[in-house]
């Protein structure tokens, strides 16, 4: 154990932040801390770093354990270019580097004693200076700077002439060299694209020390974690697995926790009323008993309501409309700014219902894309057209849709005067504004309760294609989670820019990634489109002797739309090929459908089991030789079949 936190508690005044937090950190665990925005989650990452007291419990870190830390705010004190601010986190090694040097010039004068004296120090220096990476820190550092996103051209730039989130990148790349004994990471993803959080995942989950991440990037948190350390309510819970397995195993308990509230709750109830009859009775032993009773519910220890955040806010998205089979077709499109070719002749053509995530690097393209669509940016060549009775809700990651002199109330008011008061309350309350916060004005706004209202908007709009362009900036997972349910659900189409791969993962069925100005087609979620990516790209490179390849890889899913005959080519699409798709989709929900029943089957064995052994312990069935006999013969029949389901899981899995 290199960091443990015991029974911490912290307090802003009257209101408790952190009631009762514990958790351990062993050598190489790689941890998330995970909670609702306000949660106290960056207040506890700044007590274990020393920058916040508290009010009581122990902060344990391990002797010579050094912590890093990238905080939020990026650092404006760096006078350098960035190959000079990334070499300075390398100073250890240069004082190594320069000590070697120094004890070389001084073997060249010393003979007998005094030599093997310095030559027992330089073999020493050397051998830490090898175990720190010191003859290949220089790759490790344009390594970084590589997987971080900055080209050769850029180490020559200085500090100040980069962007915010440029500067975060040099801060969390600084750190990541420093090679602490814990990383301590608050948002880090924030100002990534999609291969930098790639590449990082990679980076954290080989890196040899212990990391603890604040985030609200589910994917990172996923391929990275293998611990989850939720706070809800002030009160920390440890999950031991990743994201997946968290939220698996958080919903059991929640259920439980709400099971229990309400059963408690149902106790609550009924005593309280059989102590109002007592007391209606009106005699003196009637009153003494309700007097016993009103102690011994006095006494209870009374079960928190289990938090439901999800039941706060309420998203329904209905669009009031159909619109035709063709809902976008675009073909030959192409935009420079300037020198800057973002992309040339790209095509798109989406169908009614489809929900399609447009990916891609920063700065390739991508919402410039969805702003052309919606007439917001002029187009250097090419056409869109859009089909039958198809009605635009964009949601502009900017908010440029809301007024920011206008008060939360007027801005729904002013956008749909149709509505009366009461109805435009319920909706803002539906959207976590309450009270006398609908009066605020759009300028007092966090980036999260501008997108809610951005959201709420968007919900009353008679759209039946959304445009989304980061719809989950801003939001916390809960948040974000009921905007998935909401987009899974909707029955209209859905072309969104997003960088959140969780989110993509839940809520799409195509991807299209914009990569060196081309356009290439996923037919299918995140997890396909990361599987398939590199052969993709291949495929995009792929000349006239590669034509079998691209027939045989576009019929596994997946196709390159870089020019207008995006459009044509999917007209072509022969009876043959519409057949093998539609017979694979058909094996597919086969497969599904098998899994879903043998999962079925394996946990009400396992249930089943459970309550055997549960009941064989039982101390009055001890003595019942019948009954065990029965229940042992149960059991090993259940342990059998267990073995086959697992068996046929197996298969389907494979």
């Amino acid at each position: 154990m290199i960091l443990s936190c015991q029974n911490i508690q912290k307090s802003f005044g009257d209101t408790p932040i952190l009631k009762n937090i514990n958790f351990n950190i062993e050598e190489h665990d790689k941890a998330a801390i995970i909670g609702i925005n306000g949660a106290g989650k960056t207040t506890l990452l700044r007590i274990i770093l020393g920058e916040l007291s508290y009010d009581s419990g122990n902060v344990v870190i391990g002797r010579d354990v050094r912590l890093g830390y990238l905080s939020q705010q990026a650092s404006d004190n760096l006078n350098s270019t960035v190959y000079d601010a990334m070499k300075e986190a390398k100073g250890y090694i240069l004082e190594m580097e320069s000590r070697i040097r120094a004890l070389e010039e001084e073997m060249k004068d010393k003979t007998g004693d005094e030599l093997e004296s310095v030559l027992e120090a330089y073999n020493r220096l050397t051998t830490r200076y090898d175990h720190e990476n010191g003859y290949a820190y220089e790759s490790e550092i344009t390594g970084v700077l590589k997987g971080l996103g900055f080209s050769t051209s850029d180490y020559d730039r200085h500090i100040s002439t980069l962007s915010g989130g440029q500067k975060m990148r040099i801060a969390l790349g600084r750190l990541l060299l420093s090679h602490p004994d814990i990383i301590i990471l608050d948002e880090p993803t924030n100002h990534l694209d999609m291969p930098s959080i790639s590449w990082l995942e990679g980076y954290l989950s080989a890196y040899s020390g212990a990391v603890i991440a604040v985030s609200h990037d589910r994917y990172f948190i996923d391929r990275i974690s293998n611990k989850i350390i939720e706070i809800d309510q002030g009160v920390s819970t440890v999950f031991n697995g990743s994201y997946s397995f968290y939220s698996t195993e958080k919903a059991k308990i929640r259920q439980a926790k709400i099971n229990a509230y309400m059963k408690q709750q149902d106790e609550i109830q009924h005593e309280e009323a059989v102590i109002t009859k007592l007391k209606q009775f009106n005699r003196e032993k009637s009153i003494k008993r309700a007097e016993s009773r009103e102690k011994k519910l006095d006494k209870i220890d009374r079960l928190e309501k289990p938090t439901e955040v999800n039941a706060d806010m309420r998203l329904t998205l209905t669009p009031v409309t159909e619109s035709g089979e063709d809902v976008l077709l675009v073909q030959g499109l192409t935009k420079s700014f300037g020198d800057n070719r973002l992309f040339t002749d790209i095509g798109i053509d989406i169908k009614r219902g489809e929900k399609v995530a447009l990916i891609g690097g920063n700065g390739t393209g991508k919402t410039t894309i969805l702003k052309i669509i919606n007439r917001l940016e002029s187009k250097d060549s090419g056409t869109i057209t859009l089909g039958s009775r198809v009605r635009i809700g964009y949601f502009d990651q900017e908010h440029h849709d809301l007024d920011p002199t206008k008060s939360i109330f007027d801005e729904m008011s002013d956008s749909f005067p149709e509505m009366n008061n009461t109805k435009i309350r319920n909706v803002l309350a539906a959207f976590l504004f309450t009270g006398e916060d609908v009066f605020k004005t759009i300028g007092e706004l966090s980036g999260g309760e501008r997108g809610r209202l951005s959201l709420a908007k968007l919900m009353l709009s008679p759209a039946n294609f959304l445009i989304l362009d980061e719809p989950t900036n801003h939001l916390d997972i809960p948040s974000k989670e009921i905007l998935e349910d909401a987009l899974s659900n909707y029955t209209g189409t859905i072309l969104t820019v997003s960088h959140d791969r969780y989110f993509i993962n839940k809520t799409a069925t195509r991807i299209l990634e914009l990569r060196n100005k081309v356009l290439t087609n996923y037919k299918g979620n995140y997890d396909f489109y990361e599987e398939n990516r590199d052969r993709i790209y291949e495929l995009q490179n792929a000349d006239n002797e590669n034509a079998d390849k691209t027939e045989n890889m576009t019929k596994q899913g997946f196709s390159i739309v870089s020019t207008e005959e995006y459009a044509k080519e999917n007209k072509k699409s022969s009876k043959e090929e519409y057949e093998n798709s539609k017979a694979e989709y058909a094996r597919q929900r086969k497969l599904a459908s098998d899994l879903k029943k043998v999962e079925g089957a394996i946990e009400r064995a396992e249930t089943r089991i459970a309550e055997i052994d549960e009941e064989m312990s039982l101390p009055e069935n001890g003595t019942n030789a019948e009954l065990l006999a029965r229940l042992t013969e149960e059991r090993e029949a259940l342990d059998a079949e267990l073995t086959e389901l697992y068996e046929r899981w197996e298969e389907i899995q494979s």
